[in-house]
């Protein structure tokens, strides 16, 4: 009896039964502003990515690996922010600021894996629009659908493998009966600044890692995007020069967008940065950026613009019989 009393006394110190999201606490008055903004930017983002998906399966002159690696970040950035959203609107909407530990971890998971997802994806992407742009007579027979399934599987199961190895090693670190987490939700540098023992291998695999999968992305997309930029040049007409820029420059705003404050976040040691900036980037990236892809490439596509227009017409239509 004794020695069960001892285990779960240790179970309890190593893992708690809640943590404590701080988020803004500093500045309470900030609650309700953020909370509608989330509100606001999460119902965008559903709207957006869910019309993607739709017009993307429902079009079929948008059946093409372009609009097929889209379909991919738009459900990527769907189930992004639904991982932490609704839980930052809860914790944001009353004076409970809690998360179960089971919650917590989960998230954790999930959020690492779709981030480390999107990281390789936005790269296929780019390497999409450079066979796009500087092969467009063999654009069709290079990138077959057996190819982009490859691709596409290829990014969610290589963010799969380092989340699971990423979360593990920060799952088995001790607590010593800390509770309180000072960010939005459960992320893996937070998670780790949280561990009362040496956290030195965590660091380092965490920042080797984040390295490889973002630099290594970054690079292939700034190398594609090379090529692409003299290809473009040499397009005789006016028109196809501008729509290849339009396409091109709507995934490099993307990128910007999202490889910057993933940057700065997770290529530096845990200790460094201040905590009240790395919470606003990290609100940049699962929020904003995930609500902006939709539009950023909407409104720049008059193909996707004359999809929706066609499905709207549609569903107007048969409402009306």
């Amino acid at each position: 009896g004794l020695f069960f009393q001892n285990s779960m006394k240790h179970m309890n110190e190593s893992f708690p039964v809640d943590f404590i999201l701080m988020g803004l606490t500093k500045y309470p008055w900030l609650d309700f502003p953020l909370f509608f903004v989330l509100l606001v930017s999460y119902m965008f983002t559903l709207l957006g990515n869910i019309a993607i998906i739709l017009v993307s399966q429902l079009d079929s002159q948008l059946q093409n690996p372009m609009y097929f690696f889209l379909t991919n970040l738009s459900f990527l950035d769907l189930c992004f922010t639904t991982t932490t959203v609704p839980q930052m609107q809860f914790n944001l909407g009353g004076p409970n600021k809690n998360i179960t530990y089971i919650g917590c971890m989960a998230q954790a998971y999930i959020f690492h894996w779709l981030g480390c997802t999107e990281c390789i994806l936005l790269g296929i992407m780019a390497l999409d629009r450079y066979v796009a742009v500087c092969k467009p007579l063999r654009y069709s027979v290079i990138m077959d659908h057996k190819l982009c399934l490859q691709l596409s599987s290829t990014a969610w199961l290589t963010g799969l493998a380092n989340s699971l190895l990423q979360s593990t090693l920060t799952l088995q670190l001790p607590l010593c009966g800390n509770q309180v987490l000072d960010h939005f939700f459960c992320e893996l540098p937070g998670l780790i600044k949280m561990a009362c023992g040496d956290t030195t291998i965590n660091e380092i695999i965490l920042a080797v890692v984040a390295t490889l999968l973002i630099m290594g992305p970054l690079s292939m997309i700034l190398i594609s995007y090379t090529y692409i930029a003299r290809a473009v040049f040499r397009i005789p007409s006016t028109s196809g020069r501008l729509k290849a820029f339009n396409t091109c420059s709507s995934h490099l705003l993307v990128v910007s967008l999202f490889y910057g404050p993933g940057i700065y976040i997770y290529m530096q040691p845990s200790a460094d940065g201040s905590q009240d900036l790395i919470k606003v980037l990290t609100l940049f990236y699962c929020v904003i950026t995930p609500m902006a892809n939709p539009f950023i490439y909407t409104l720049r596509n008059k193909e996707v613009i004359e999809a929706m227009r066609k499905f709207l017409r549609k569903a107007i239509s048969s409402k009306r019989i």
